[in-house]
């Protein structure tokens, strides 16, 4: 299968008009402030084609996008999908990853707006990048720079053990992040990609400020239990330091914590953590000592020998 017939394939099966150079969206984001991320996943590094299936890549491809656009408040609009595929690839196997972006963007009601495919050598890796924009919708994005000392940190969810299976198969909090925007009263945001620790010192940096978690706050997962059995680190350090959870990390005013967990209307749990202070990262054991939090989480590095 060539490109313009899989571009004709995708029209026929939910795409919308990708027959010009630009898509034309027509939606209220022209009267509102619109956000715009980009991602890139790679076979062997974000998933395993072979172990996973192209269903469940395609899937993560829209998913990861959709997590940024819920941990600015925001509604996903549409998604442009590029692919650099592999030439032995098969004809089935790019109808299925499309079919499995394609599912979630209706759930969510994002409009595949167009991209681009590429072909290389063969037994090439799978490459994938989305870039999805989304608009505000009555109020601002929520950013990573806004907590304030004294506030109460929360997380949705549980954290920890994503490798088990949950990076694949996780709901993007879209409903979420816009509730949390509607209150007015959440100072910064950020969803868990990187590790809890990781992301929390993202906010701090960007914030200037530092911040205190409680160890017996932090919500863990049944996958994390699950992997410390073999990996000799404690469900909590999983909890910590994975990453790929996709759950909201937020700050909020102080006197309001209290009343979010009593009007948190959905089935996805919510933890209050820790808060807002002065200085670096701290985490409070379980046996009251304080100690500091090493940011530490998911790094991509480059420039090193393979």
């Amino acid at each position: 299968m060539d490109e313009l017939t899989f571009i004709e394939w995708m029209r026929r099966n939910g795409a919308g008009d990708l027959g010009d150079d630009c898509a034309v969206i027509d939606c209220e984001a022209a009267r509102a402030p619109m956000v715009v991320t980009a991602d890139m996943l790679l076979d062997g590094t974000h998933f395993s084609l072979a172990e996973h299936g192209p269903q469940a890549v395609g899937y993560k491809a829209i998913a990861c996008s959709l997590s940024d656009i819920a941990a600015m408040g925001c509604r996903p609009a549409a998604a442009f999908c590029c692919g650099a595929l592999p030439r032995d690839i098969s004809a089935e196997t790019v109808r299925e990853i499309f079919t499995g972006a394609r599912g979630l963007c209706e759930k969510f009601h994002v409009a595949i707006a167009g991209g681009d495919t590429t072909a290389w050598r063969r037994g090439g890796r799978l490459v994938l990048s989305v870039t999805m924009i989304g608009w505000a919708d009555g109020c601002l994005p929520i950013r990573r720079s806004g907590a304030k000392a004294g506030d109460a940190i929360f997380v949705t969810g549980r954290l920890g053990g994503s490798i088990l299976g949950r990076h694949l198969s996780f709901t993007p909090r879209v409903a979420e992040g816009r509730y949390l925007a509607e209150r007015g009263d959440v100072h910064a945001m950020i969803d868990v990609s990187d590790g809890l620790a990781a992301d929390l010192a993202h906010i701090a940096e960007e914030s200037r400020c530092g911040a205190c978690i409680e160890a017996a706050a932090v919500p863990v997962a049944e996958a994390a239990v699950e992997l410390a059995k073999s990996s000799r680190k404690a469900p909590l350090e999983h909890a910590l330091h994975d990453g790929e959870d996709f759950e909201l990390l937020f700050t909020t005013a102080p006197a309001a914590d209290a009343d979010l967990l009593a009007d948190w209307p959905f089935e996805t749990k919510l933890s209050r953590i820790g808060r807002i202070e002065a200085g670096g990262l701290a985490m409070i054991g379980a046996d009251g000592s304080r100690r500091q939090l090493a940011p530490a989480g998911y790094v991509h590095k480059f420039g090193e020998d393979a």
